[in-house]
This record gives C-alpha cells, sequence and structure tokens, in this order.
C-alpha cells in the first residue's frame, strides 16, 4: 500500500509544491535518450513528473502508481493526456514492450518484502522487450542517510499557491537492520489540519540488488554514481536477457 502522502489527497496536490527541484530526474532523462527508448514504463510514477517530462520529448510513457491520489494530480497536469496512467504496481501490468522501465526516487527501496521486490523485478522484466533495461536507484546503506532526518535538519515552511503556507518536518522513529522507518509531519496553516505519513524504507546492499537482478533474469550492465548526491546512491543499469 501506497505511503499517506501519496494517497491522502490533501497531501497529493501539495507534494510537487514541497518537493520542487527535481534535478535527480536529469540523469533519467539523459539515460532515456543514451538507450534511443521510445516506449518507457515508469514505475512508482506518483505525480507524474517524469513521465511527463518524457512525453513532452516525445516517447511513449506507461506511468504505473498504486496511490490513486497522485495519479489523480498526474492526469490533471498539462500534457497529461499523452501518458498512459494505470492504477497498480508492476507486478500486474498489460501486455508491454517497453526499452526501459524506470523506478525513480525512493519507489525501489519502498518495496521492502523480499517476496513483493522479487515478484516486481520479474514483472518489469515482463513488460520489457528482450534487452530493454531497468534502471532504478538506492541508497548506499554505508552512508547512513537517516541520521540527517530529523526536524532540526528538516523543518521548512513553504507557501504554496491556493493553499497557503505548509509546514513540514521528518523524524527518525525506528532502524531494524536493513528496514528503517520514518514519519514526515505537515501542519496546513489555513485551518490547523496536521497530517502524517509514515514511510519504511529497505537499505539493500550492493551485492544483494546484484544477486537479485541475475536471479530475475537480469543481466547487470552498470552501477553508477548518483550525479545529484555523490557517493550517496548506486543507480543500477540492467538488461533483459534473452534467456532466463
Amino acid at each position: 500500500m501506497a505511503d499517506e502522502c501519496f494517497r491522502h489527497p490533501r497531501l497529493a496536490a501539495v507534494y510537487d509544491p514541497l518537493d520542487p527541484d527535481r534535478g535527480d530526474l536529469d540523469p533519467y532523462l539523459r539515460m532515456a535518450e543514451e538507450f534511443g527508448a521510445r516506449q518507457v514504463l515508469d514505475i512508482g510514477c506518483g505525480t507524474g513528473v517524469f513521465a511527463l517530462l518524457l512525453a513532452a520529448r516525445g516517447v511513449q510513457v506507461v506511468g504505473v502508481d498504486p496511490a490513486r491520489a497522485s495519479l489523480d494530480v498526474a492526469r490533471g497536469k498539462p500534457g497529461a493526456e499523452r501518458v498512459r496512467w494505470l492504477h497498480g504496481d508492476a507486478t500486474a501490468l498489460p501486455p508491454l514492450a517497453a526499452d526501459l522501465a524506470t523506478m525513480t526516487g525512493n519507489a525501489a527501496q519502498e518495496i521492502v518484502g523480499p517476496e513483493d521486490w522479487r515478484r516486481t523485478l520479474r514483472g518489469a522484466r515482463a513488460a520489457l522487450r528482450p534487452g530493454g533495461r531497468l534502471v532504478f536507484e538506492t541508497r548506499i546503506p554505508a552512508r547512513r542517510a537517516w541520521e540527517e532526518w530529523n526536524r532540526e535538519d528538516t523543518y521548512t515552511v513553504t507557501d504554496v499557491p491556493g493553499v497557503g503556507g505548509v509546514a513540514s518536518w521528518v523524524e527518525l522513529l525506528d532502524v531494524s537492520g536493513p528496514l528503517v522507518t520514518f514519519r514526515w509531519t505537515y501542519v496546513f496553516a489555513a485551518d490547523g489540519q496536521v497530517l502524517t505519513s509514515e514511510s519504511t524504507l529497505r537499505f539493500r546492499e550492493r551485492e544483494e540488488v546484484e544477486a537479485e537482478l541475475v536471479a530475475q533474469g537480469y543481466a547487470v550492465d552498470d552501477v553508477r554514481d548518483a550525479p545529484d548526491r555523490p557517493g550517496r546512491e548506486y543507480v543500477f543499469v540492467a538488461r533483459r536477457a534473452v534467456a532466463a
């Protein structure tokens, strides 16, 4: 199930204004061009920022997400008619033959269950044409990103047009092995409403990810650094093997 920040209509509506800098998507746009991708599957597309950037470049895009409220935001954006939006996840997709499948942001790490992760990889593989690529990022566990997830370092107030001021901050709740749980709090100045959203991410070691990709029928072509977070994330480039 999607986190509250993606599935609550009021939170989904302010998701983009609260995180306006999406420079993290630039490397994915460059890879789509590098691989000559004309058909892209955007897994965990959320409010559709990346899918719409691709569509504006003439790429055929399918965006899939389990959060209906986020998809409603995506469908309301200019150019949304160029994208095929699906409510669901990568485990139950219609027949596709995509050149590229992506999981940007925290999408891959939000799939915390081992079997859910395997099913997602298998679903993405089935949606790719032979030789098509799956690209996603995951934070490097040794960098311990969660140590920066506290109110003091993350508190902000954003003036959202048509909404008013929204205060937001994150607090770490628990670290249990590879699973890290945290809570975002949002306070709407217009009426004082307080909403919270708890999330759990799975921090996977590079060897673990590579082994699972191979087990699910991929060849790992490359493991890159994330340009916007150098030394903090792995970016995996895996190719659908011809035989599996």
